[in-house]
């Protein structure tokens, strides 16, 4: 089988070298953690979750979505935060003002990241940093699916005895219900009742 020719621009990228730097931002700054997680670890999760409620819209609702995709957007949904860190919902929300200002701010650290890669692969990458419109349903899953990881994390810290994370949980419980997306309620009721459970109970 001939080879085709390697082609490189000679020029070193940061790019995965600073993705892999994910590992080290950590979430809930402001809350007590029983056990600490990252955004690395998040997105993982939060791209497993998008992908499935993407296979359920295609599989039991008879939508049109691109499920691999799906899962691409999650795992780079919270990238820019390599760069502003983590913001706490509280202060991320506070007012108007500030949420804008914050979404500026990530525009500005996704258009840094984009940079950092080679020209002939940027495009490759531009619509999992700035939405497409081909993608908003898509994204609209991905929003719910990081609810749905938070709120995990809700579960995980009360099954550890933290009550620091019960008014967090009802926040996102009503915040996941309000999005009326059939979707997500097929995922709460099938898939999210488990996470209650221990080991054992999951083997058995």
């Amino acid at each position: 089988m001939e080879q085709k020719e390697v082609k490189s621009v000679g020029q070193p990228s940061h790019f995965m070298a600073m993705m892999s730097r994910m590992k080290y931002i950590e979430r809930w700054a402001l809350m007590r953690n029983s056990d600490q997680e990252n955004i690395s670890e998040h997105s993982l999760e939060v791209a497993m979750i998008c992908h499935m409620l993407a296979v359920i819209s295609k599989v039991r609702l008879g939508n049109d979505v691109d499920v691999e995709r799906a899962a691409l957007l999650g795992l780079y949904h919270d990238c820019t935060e390599i760069i502003t860190g983590d913001m706490p919902t509280p202060i991320k929300y506070y007012n108007p003002e500030i949420k804008e200002a914050f979404k500026e701010v990530e525009k500005v650290a996704a258009k840094r990241l984009l940079d950092m890669l080679p020209e002939d692969i940027r495009a490759y990458y531009d619509t999992l940093f700035f939405k497409a419109e081909e993608d908003k349903y898509l994204w609209k899953l991905e929003k719910a699916a990081d609810k749905i990881s938070a709120l995990i994390k809700c579960i995980e810290e009360e099954k550890a005895g933290n009550t620091e994370f019960a008014d967090a949980y009802k926040t996102l419980h009503k915040a996941i219900t309000d999005m009326e997306l059939p979707e997500v309620d097929i995922f709460m009721e099938e898939f999210l009742p488990s996470y209650r459970k221990n080991l054992d109970q999951l083997k058995g």
